[in-house]
């Protein structure tokens, strides 16, 4: 057993709570263990002026912290801006939710994923991304029920969860102790149809073979497998 008395190829326990704002477009609370996101979407007229040309629509991300959400305080950033992490991690959430739908479909609008941790304990990325499609998939079913658009785009459901290999055992949805321990982590983003959109891999020390990272990927596929299918039911079912 590993802490927190979870089997080595089981996830934390995993709640999605939808319609927790009912000012946004779309909304959901997902909570990981103790890691807990408030992903919201904003529906608006008009896409960026170099998407202009191309047509279609824009689906971005922002990604924050909350000061408290760790064990010690985080400062707010302010003043220069997002951090180089924060700007990583929006970046490939916005990367993450354009993967999964017809930007076509959007023609004139643009989406915005707005991911705030309110308390992390590892895996705040892939909560965000998992948690963010859910809150989309509720605003296109709005733009649909408003006529923004004559019918649902084609999207597929999109997760993400991290796995690890610690003191010699392979481990899915690392928490904070873990990732921080960990010799090897690895973040999967993966869209229903088992086709990926990132895979972030990372050596701490040692070394690991080919045949590591299949089964980390392996394990990683399994656990977005049991995630869509929270997501499916929190949702609806998508195709």
């Amino acid at each position: 057993m590993r802490r927190k008395d979870r089997d080595a190829a089981e996830l934390r326990p995993v709640k999605i709570t939808t319609g927790v704002n009912p000012f946004a477009e779309g909304s959901c609370l997902l909570e990981a263990g103790q890691t807990r996101v408030l992903c919201n979407a904003t529906v608006e007229p008009g896409v960026p002026k170099w998407k202009q040309e191309a047509g279609g629509g824009w689906i971005t991300a922002e990604y924050s912290m909350l000061p408290r959400a760790n064990r010690t305080r985080t400062p707010r950033e302010r003043g220069s801006g997002p951090s180089g992490r924060t700007m990583e991690i929006q970046r490939l959430i916005g990367r993450s939710l354009r993967a999964c739908v017809d930007l076509s479909a959007l023609e004139g609008y643009t989406i915005t994923l707005d991911c705030d941790v309110l308390q992390a304990d590892g895996g705040t990325r892939c909560a965000s991304i998992t948690g963010a499609w859910v809150a989309l998939y509720q605003a296109l079913e709005g733009m649909v029920q408003r006529d923004q658009l004559s019918a649902m785009p084609d999207i597929l459901p999109v997760a993400a969860v991290s796995t690890g290999l610690l003191e010699g055992s392979l481990l899915l949805d690392l928490c904070y102790e873990e990732d921080r321990d960990a010799d090897v982590d690895l973040n999967l983003v993966m869209l229903k149809d088992n086709t990926l959109v990132e895979v972030q891999g990372t050596l701490e020390s040692g070394r690991f073979d080919r045949r590591m990272l299949n089964r980390m990927m392996d394990l990683g596929e399994e656990g977005i497998r049991q995630l869509i299918e929270m997501q499916d039911k929190a949702a609806g079912p998508a195709e």
